[in-house]
């Protein structure tokens, strides 16, 4: 039981590292909420999204999306347009202390947690790619279910920690200047996942 569940840790905080939208949006969210509780809708909306992937690929559900050229056409296109649109948000984002600006409403980081955690193909395909081929292994149940916990656990921790990073951040960056750096890697990277989408679609269009 112990080797499923280090080969599920292992391969999800392999996964989770790199700065993709749903780890950029966040941290940004943890240093622009001005408490803590407030990005808690975040946190747990992403990880939620995340560990129904992880079940909907351990157990071969998200398999059908690989066989429904349709379905994997509008999301594409639904995510393409919503990564656009968060990118565009962030990018615009003053954080300068000295000007006024409204957090994001519950209902917005939400949807917009939603939107960068599962309408992102690429992380979904990296999810049904890697995690489900890799739980494929374990036809123990309790192996299985020591993987998948794994797998699940490092995305909350995750999460958890980049919040706490933000904020962090934004305590030692008292005039705003490296978070308004930060806000224009996050909203560049967006985008720059956002045309690798709007490729796909094209591909799948002809």
């Amino acid at each position: 039981m112990l080797y499923p569940f280090f080969h599920g840790l292992i391969l999800s905080v392999a996964l989770i590292l790199p700065l993709g939208p749903q780890n950029m949006f966040i941290f940004n969210q943890g240093a622009m909420q001005p408490q803590f509780q407030r990005v808690l809708p975040v946190v747990f909306t992403a990880a939620l999204c995340d560990t129904l992937l992880i079940l909907a690929s351990v157990f071969g559900v998200s398999v059908l999306l690989l066989t429904l050229p349709q379905l994997q056409l509008m999301m594409y296109v639904v995510g393409f347009l919503f990564l656009l649109y968060i990118g565009w948000s962030i990018w615009t984002t003053d954080t300068a202390p000295e000007v006024p600006r409204k957090p994001y409403s519950i209902k917005k980081q939400i949807l917009f947690a939603i939107s960068v955690s599962v309408l992102n193909p690429h992380a979904i395909l990296d999810t049904v790619g890697v995690i489900g081929s890799n739980a494929a292994q374990y036809t123990n149940s309790v192996e299985r279910f020591a993987f998948t916990f794994a797998c699940i656990l490092v995305s909350w921790i995750a999460f958890v920690l980049l919040a706490v990073l933000g904020r962090f951040l934004k305590r030692i960056d008292r005039n705003g200047q490296v978070l308004k750096l930060i806000n224009k890697g996050s909203a560049l990277t967006i985008w720059i996942i956002a045309l690798l989408i709007g490729s796909q679609i094209m591909a799948l269009l002809h």
